[in-house]
């Protein structure tokens, strides 16, 4: 069983409202090998919502910072440590999560400027479920599952 992110899975839960579907994911959901979840739905931020990205200071603390200048790194993690609480009760092993997303990105997020420019990095759920020893993987991954 897979944990995947729901916008993946066709669910309109971006922060600009639409999904980024992708066919194998919606089959793995259709098929009952892997279950859908949003953190930022899970942490109660809204849909539509402005867009965030992680801001990482000279100590390598990370803070998801609103374009509009909001810290919501509280509310992530929240959204973080539900997602792993999902997981470990129905004992999930693989994640593929969205990539460059501040909760679901596991190989390169945005650099917390609002330029569209990434950085190697991962967002607070796939950080989260890596310690407690699930693999994730993004939808580019597809091939190495």
């Amino acid at each position: 069983m897979y944990l995947v992110s729901a916008c993946l899975a066709g669910v309109n839960c971006r922060y600009d409202g639409k999904n980024s579907e992708n066919k194998v994911i919606c089959e793995l959901v259709k098929v009952g090998k892997a279950i859908a979840i949003c953190p930022e739905q899970l942490a109660g931020l809204s849909t539509p919502r402005i867009s965030c990205e992680i801001v990482i200071d000279k100590s390598g603390n990370k803070q998801v910072i609103s374009k509009d200048g909001q810290n919501l790194t509280e509310r992530f993690t929240n959204g973080a440590e539900k997602t792993l609480d999902i997981a470990k009760i129905i004992g999930i092993k693989k994640a593929i999560l969205k990539s460059k997303s501040p909760s679901c990105g596991n190989e390169f997020i945005y650099d917390g400027t609002f330029s569209g420019k990434l950085i190697k990095g991962t967002g607070l759920t796939a950080e989260i479920l890596m310690e407690n020893g699930i693999k994730v993987y993004s939808e580019n991954d597809l091939d190495k599952i």
